[in-house]
């Protein structure tokens, strides 16, 4: 609850920022963005008015997703930015339409000894020529993060208390899950996994252009208890799957489209067999078997670090045991 509220508090001083229209966007680089150099520090972009403490400039607004992508138990902030006099655009419940001069900032954190450490931060930015993913990583000063196109390999101690070696993605691995169609796009600002309050703010500040229209919310994760099981699975699946499990993804050839929308059920994996019976399928016959979430191949993946067994692929070195958990309950339902 602590944690929503200063969220709360954090989103009303962006909305007030973005409302007053005689306020400078305190140094935010609109070049940066759009040039399309490789920008080596993070800090040329201009995003944080305290980088440390993770605050803002004016105009950078701070978002979170209902049910948000898991990646080792690290901690994550999320922000937006839109050029002067620009606007989002709504596309159904879907992924927001950001204009050219956009900006997506993703800050990665695990705590150590009570404190913060923040590990890394990627950003979109949204370039003529379609997106493009940078990846940063903190000094250990944590004033500056300085750009890793190769990628780096951190020693962290998770939320769980497991110490791991978390990678720091290179430039062409942000794709792996970013790419669609050959091209870049986000992955997490879809309508139907935002906060109706947060829409209604850019609506408000004249930073989106109509108020999108929702048939279902994704669930809050930390709500997930009260949720029908198949929603807070369905949500799971979709946000940390989807990207690659969906027509036209890296992951497409498998057959599964884990999409949220996706409403077949062989689709989504309920008696379908593999394309490529291999190692990955631990003996099981079938993605998904109603009931059994033993004998499902879906689930012995998610259980697995095994390399070449291990779903996701990238961004895990540890079993995320709640979402496991979730995916179970929905399948021993079935």
């Amino acid at each position: 609850m602590i944690g929503r509220w200063l969220f709360g508090l954090a989103l009303t001083a962006a909305v007030g920022a973005m409302a007053t229209a005689s306020q400078p966007l305190s140094g935010v680089s609109d070049a940066a963005i759009t040039d399309g150099g490789l920008v080596r520090s993070l800090s040329d972009f201009g995003f944080f008015a305290d980088a440390n403490a993770q605050i803002p400039a004016s105009g950078v607004i701070p978002y979170r997703l209902n049910t948000p992508l898991f990646s080792d138990g690290a901690e994550k902030l999320r922000f937006l930015y839109l050029p002067p006099g620009a606007q989002a655009a709504a596309n159904g419940e879907g992924l927001l339409s950001l204009p050219v001069g956009a900006a997506l900032i993703k800050t990665f954190a695990f705590r150590q000894d009570g404190e913060r450490r923040l590990i890394e931060t990627r950003v979109l930015l949204h370039r003529a020529d379609g997106w493009v993913a940078l990846p940063y990583q903190w000094d250990e000063a944590q004033q500056e993060a300085r750009l890793v196109i190769a990628g780096a390999r951190l020693t962290v101690a998770t939320p769980a208390g497991e110490t791991i070696s978390y990678r720091v993605p290179n430039k062409n691995q942000c794709k792996e899950c970013h790419g669609l169609g050959g091209a870049v796009i986000p992955i997490g600002p879809k309508a139907r996994n935002l906060s109706g309050e947060w829409l209604a703010s850019l609506v408000s500040a004249g930073k989106m252009d109509q108020m999108p229209q929702v048939a279902a919310s994704l669930p809050l994760w930390e709500a997930r208890e009260g949720e029908p099981a198949a929603a807070v699975a369905r949500a799971y699946l979709d946000v940390n799957c989807a990207h690659c499990h969906r027509p036209g993804a890296t992951a497409s050839n498998s057959g599964l489209d884990l999409r949220w929308e996706q409403d077949d059920a062989h689709a989504i994996g309920i008696g379908k067999r593999p394309v490529a019976a291999g190692r990955g399928s631990g003996g099981h016959e079938f993605d998904i078997v109603p009931g059994r979430s033993d004998a499902s191949i879906l689930v012995h993946r998610m259980k697995s670090l095994e390399g070449g067994v291990a779903m996701p692929e990238l961004g895990k070195s540890t079993v995320d045991e709640e979402g496991v958990a979730a995916v179970e309950r929905w399948i021993g339902g079935m």
